[in-house]
């Protein structure tokens, strides 16, 4: 019988390899439910789970609130457009009074990095991070490492490019954490002026100089939205021109290993970062991305409440 330890979930750099291979084998038996019928067990019955949503999501937020109902949770959807953020009050002042409340875990977005850290030290319920800033999304990062080891059966050992706005993308950062602690050799790809400094200290990465040379020979390649909202205007020189240099088309993916994984947290700018071609076509994962995000999200619920896995 395996134990997870951790009452928060808040960024992968805080697992270890085992800590994540029991989410994955967890989210693994939780696909059985999503099967069925009637999608429903009785393991988090009496159980309130908060979702607290700072930032636009819908992905995320649909799928925590499935992923909660699934289990038989009580669910409450809080929006800061609908909340007390409105009038000034202050996330530390939001968490006790929610706290009041008597929640079993809070789930939150959050665009301050490192927010979910401060909220972790205002409460006694668990914390599940959802995003926050350019920091992480566990999540995401978890629902990408499911989706590859189905298609390949293992994790070690397999080339994965991350291309894009890896300066901004808090999934790069679990994407990288979860992959190289799992044993991928994890390629990045992106403008100058979209890659971090001393981005090798995030994990062990190789940092590529063209996107060519990153998808040479990749067994999976992930695609990363251009974080507009985040960077401003100054970064790239139009969508037309980045899509001539870090576009994933028919074309620059035959580089990659036949048959090789394309994937994209979503949303997806057509024809900027993927052509509509390579988004519609059989290499093309992202679906299944979000229908792994269930499941992970599940086992992600289940595990800090308690859980164990026999």
């Amino acid at each position: 019988m395996a134990e997870f330890k951790h009452r928060n979930i808040i960024a992968l750099r805080d697992l270890t390899k085992e800590d994540m291979e029991l989410l994955l084998a967890t989210a693994e038996n939780m696909r059985e439910i999503n099967s069925r019928d009637i999608k429903k067990v009785p393991t988090l019955r009496g159980k309130t789970i908060i979702n607290l949503f700072y930032e636009a999501s819908t992905r995320t937020r649909t799928s925590f609130e499935i992923a909660a109902k699934r289990l038989s949770a009580d669910t409450v959807n809080i929006s800061p457009s609908t909340s007390s953020a409105t009038k000034g009050e202050t996330l530390a002042d939001t968490a006790l009074n929610l706290l009041a409340m008597k929640p079993d875990i809070i789930v939150m977005r959050h665009a301050v990095s490192g927010a979910h850290y401060h909220l972790a030290k205002k409460v006694t319920c668990s914390v599940v991070n959802a995003g926050d800033g350019a920091h992480e999304h566990p999540s995401q990062g978890l629902l990408d490492l499911l989706t590859i080891r189905d298609r390949f059966g293992r994790l070690d050992g397999l080339k994965v490019a991350i291309v894009g706005d890896i300066t901004h993308s808090r999934v790069a950062r679990s994407d990288i954490q979860g992959l190289t602690k799992m044993g991928s050799h994890v390629y990045l790809a992106g403008p100058p002026t979209m890659m971090p400094p001393a981005v090798e200290k995030l994990g062990s990465v190789t940092v590529c100089t063209t996107m060519r040379e990153a998808i040479q020979d990749a067994d999976v390649v992930i695609m990363l939205r251009i974080q507009q909202e985040r960077q401003g205007k100054t970064l790239m020189p139009n969508a037309r021109e980045y899509s001539r240099y870090f576009g994933l088309n028919p074309e620059n993916l035959k580089l990659a290993k036949p048959g090789a994984m394309v994937m994209h947290p979503g949303p997806i700018n057509r024809g900027v970062e993927m052509s509509s071609y390579v988004v519609n076509g059989s290499q093309s994962h992202v679906l299944k991305q979000v229908e792994n995000g269930v499941a992970v999200r599940m086992a992600m619920l289940y595990h800090v409440c308690g859980g164990e896995l026999e």
